[in-house]
């Protein structure tokens, strides 16, 4: 490797099983979403399954829940046992934020079910823990207004007896 000794060099953050616990929360207290009316026509319903039960149902009271590793304080999403990070199986749902930034997206033109208007799929990624992504929908504004980046919370869509996670712009931060 070719450099002189004073080169900048970045230093990694620490794994987050590193990091006392007390750190690990910066996200901030888990606020309730709204409910939301759907954007979707029609919704198809996730197959049902004892481990991600609780993801659908979930939005019954406000509060978005994903798993979480009670050994190592690492998220996942989807779901699954043991914990990847440190393969614990101490992993249950806890509630987040419901803050989160979009990570990509894309304007869905396609009528797949007649008058359909077009609508965003994205993909999200919440303020907990870097890349803990959730794929989803960006509603409560046109879709052309929807960018990379942007600071989004989380709502719920109440269909069949599940509530659907969905995303809202978040409110701008006030000027100080």
């Amino acid at each position: 490797m070719s450099g002189s000794p004073s080169a900048e060099r970045s230093v990694p953050e620490p794994p987050v099983a590193e990091l006392p616990v007390a750190e690990r929360s910066v996200a901030g207290p888990p606020v309730p979403g709204p409910i939301v009316p759907d954007v979707l026509l029609e919704r198809a319903l996730p197959v049902p399954e004892p481990l991600t039960d609780f993801f659908w149902r979930s939005g019954q009271d406000g509060l978005l829940r994903l798993m979480r590793c009670a050994d190592c304080g690492y998220y996942v999403h989807p779901p699954s046992l043991p914990c990847p990070r440190c393969l614990s199986a101490a992993v249950r749902p806890e509630p987040v934020s419901g803050r989160a930034v979009v990570h990509s997206c894309t304007v869905n033109v396609q009528e797949w079910t007649p008058g359909q208007p077009p609508y965003v799929i994205a993909v999200v990624e919440l303020v907990e823990q870097p890349g803990l992504r959730l794929t989803t929908n960006i509603v409560g504004c046109p879709p052309e207004q929807v960018r990379i980046d942007q600071p989004v919370r989380v709502a719920f869509v109440p269909r069949d007896g599940l509530h659907f996670p969905v995303f809202t712009p978040a409110p701008a931060a006030p000027v100080t």
